[in-house]
């Protein structure tokens, strides 16, 4: 099969996911749809590939491409690629013995290149980021929440606190613990639910770590220091970055977002109330045109900052994360958290080169591989 474009050394790509018993794969199939559309725009042979279906000792495998004008995909025989861009879609999918061997064997692979081997973990993060001087000071402090003694030391000096969980998402899990020396019950929690949040007071440390039990159960968790954010319209907002790698293998930004938090909401998640913001007109109101413009010209810098020494500390390549950094009421930049799988942008000057920069890294990619 003759999958390449005359005249181009343009190699074959693998949009990889899991495999599904009643919609043959999982995923976002709106996002792979608009990746395969600009690859075969750019000329690169383009596919979804299941765990399943990705026989790494066979020369043609079963792959997924959409049907023109409908929303069915169809399987057919495919080239095995040269480039893998990993898009399994949760870190339980992710974690399976038998996605997690695969995974393995193609990062053992001389000939393939898988990007995006893994999801993060907010303690290795925050650990890897607190290894460097330039990258620390952009830091809450943060410890593993092991114990009431933990929470105990930690209000000693912040009298609010975010309690996340290590393998989050989509800021599930997220609680507010603030606490109050002169009110009868002085611990109050803010737990995030689904639509809306659940307020919990107690008079005792005791009596507040037996509730914490009962929200966390067995999932690991941290705990850090709550910024206190500026804020827009009295909602707290903070900037969205995204970062991928562009045809010199280099850390670009794709492009700034900003999402301000839903009403009564502790987090910014578009999903839990959160809204798609400008963020010229979030840091304005605040700082005036001249200051917000100077925050945002250092946002890039951060950013690439924060980016480059996750991938040196984690010691493996990476090809592209979204961050999140918010911005305290003097200007200052925090950073809260990276996800190595970034959600769709929905900007579209960003959505648009976010698309685009997929193929140029992979371009990359590839000649490393010759």
């Amino acid at each position: 099969m003759n999958t390449r474009v005359p005249g181009e050394n343009k190699p074959v790509i693998a949009i990889l996911t899991t495999s599904d018993k009643e919609r043959k794969f999982c995923g976002n199939r709106n996002n792979f749809r608009d990746i395969i559309k600009v690859g075969r725009d750019l000329g690169y042979f383009v596919y979804v590939v299941t765990v399943r279906d990705l026989k790494l000792d066979s020369r043609v495998i079963t792959g997924f491409v959409p049907i023109p004008g409908g929303k069915l995909w169809s399987s057919i025989p495919v080239p095995l690629p040269q480039i893998i861009y990993n898009r399994i879609p949760t870190r339980e999918l992710e974690e399976k013995p038998l996605i997690a061997r695969k995974i393995a064997q193609c990062l053992e692979r001389p000939d393939i290149v898988l990007y995006n081997p893994f999801f993060f973990n907010k303690w290795h993060l925050f650990e890897w980021l607190k290894g460097s001087r330039a990258t620390s000071k952009h830091v809450p402090q943060t410890k593993r929440l092991r114990s009431s003694r933990t929470l105990s030391s930690m209000l000693k000096y912040h009298n609010s606190l975010y309690l996340k969980p290590e393998n989050g998402k989509a800021g599930k899990g997220i609680m507010r613990l603030m606490y109050r020396s002169d009110a009868i019950l002085p611990y109050r929690l803010q737990i995030q639910g689904g639509k809306r949040n659940l307020t919990y007071k107690a008079a005792s440390l005791e009596r507040l770590w037996t509730r914490i039990g009962k929200e966390k159960g067995t999932e690991m968790y941290i705990v850090q220091q709550a910024i206190e954010l500026t804020t827009h319209r009295g909602r707290p907002f903070d900037l969205r970055v995204l970062l991928q790698k562009n045809g010199r293998g280099s850390w670009g930004v794709t492009g700034i977002g900003a999402r301000l938090a839903g009403a009564r909401s502790i987090t910014t998640h578009v999903p839990r109330g959160g809204s798609i913001e400008e963020p010229a007109s979030m840091l304005e109101g605040t700082f005036g045109n001249e200051r917000a413009a100077a925050i945002l010209r250092s946002v890039p810098t951060t950013a690439l900052l924060i980016a480059r020494q996750i991938e040196r500390a984690c010691e493996r390549t990476l090809g592209e994360m979204s961050m999140d950094l918010g911005v305290d009421e003097s200007g200052g930049l925090w950073f809260f958290e990276a996800n190595s799988r970034p959600m769709k942008f929905d900007e579209p000057a960003i959505r648009k080169l976010s698309l685009e920069r997929i193929f140029q890294y992979s371009q990359y990619l590839a000649q490393q591989l010759n």
